[in-house]
């Protein structure tokens, strides 16, 4: 009987399906990357796109990629449930932030606890917290002539991008590289790692 009920146990945690939110607010290349690579998989669901930006080319990527999407305010953020709610109302297992600016508030931390991963753009703790996103900090990376850079996988805590690595992966930074170069070469550490790291996690 015992036998029984540890493989009914395992059978139900094998195959229960995980569900994901992604968060961007801008062209959602990384959201698209990773429904895609999530595409054919029985067990992950990509099951809505959250943004805080009316206008931004990540709501054309969901609906082309019939994700459904939501568009909240900062007030509707900061001061309301009703982002919570919506993400609770999809079941979601884990919030990925790909490409989000906002930091998240302590009700959506509370709620997801553990179950909040974001990108950053760069070898953390170098080059992390505010205004440090997209190419200010390729910027910052080629004037202060760093021979590296790279990607962090991180849990998402109250400051920004101080939370637990998860994961990183570098690229070297060339003496003639541009800031366009480095985000190249980041970007596609980015589309190389986060799926897979996203995939371990759940």
């Amino acid at each position: 009987m015992a036998f029984i009920y540890l493989w009914a146990y395992y059978f139900n945690n094998k195959f229960t399906m995980k569900k994901i939110a992604l968060f961007a607010s801008g062209s959602g290349t990384n959201v698209e990357n990773i429904a895609l690579y999530f595409k054919n998989n029985s067990n992950v669901e990509i099951a809505c796109v959250l943004t805080n930006n009316p206008n931004a080319f990540v709501l054309n990527r969901a609906e082309k990629l019939k994700l459904p999407s939501f568009v909240f305010s900062r007030s509707d953020f900061k001061e309301t449930s009703k982002v919570v709610d919506y993400l609770k109302e999809k079941q979601v297992d884990l919030i990925v932030l790909a490409g989000f600016l906002w930091l998240i508030p302590t009700n959506v931390l509370q709620e997801f606890s553990g179950r909040i991963i974001n990108i950053h753009p760069a070898l953390l703790p170098k080059y992390g917290g505010k205004g440090m996103y997209g190419m200010n900090v390729h910027k910052s990376v080629v004037e202060n002539q760093e021979t590296e850079s790279g990607i962090t996988i991180h849990m998402v805590s109250e400051k920004y991008d101080e939370g637990e690595i998860v994961f990183q992966a570098k690229c070297s930074v060339e003496p003639n590289d541009t800031a366009e170069d480095v985000a190249n070469k980041v970007h596609k550490l980015e589309y190389e790692h986060f799926p897979k790291i996203i995939e371990q996690l759940l």
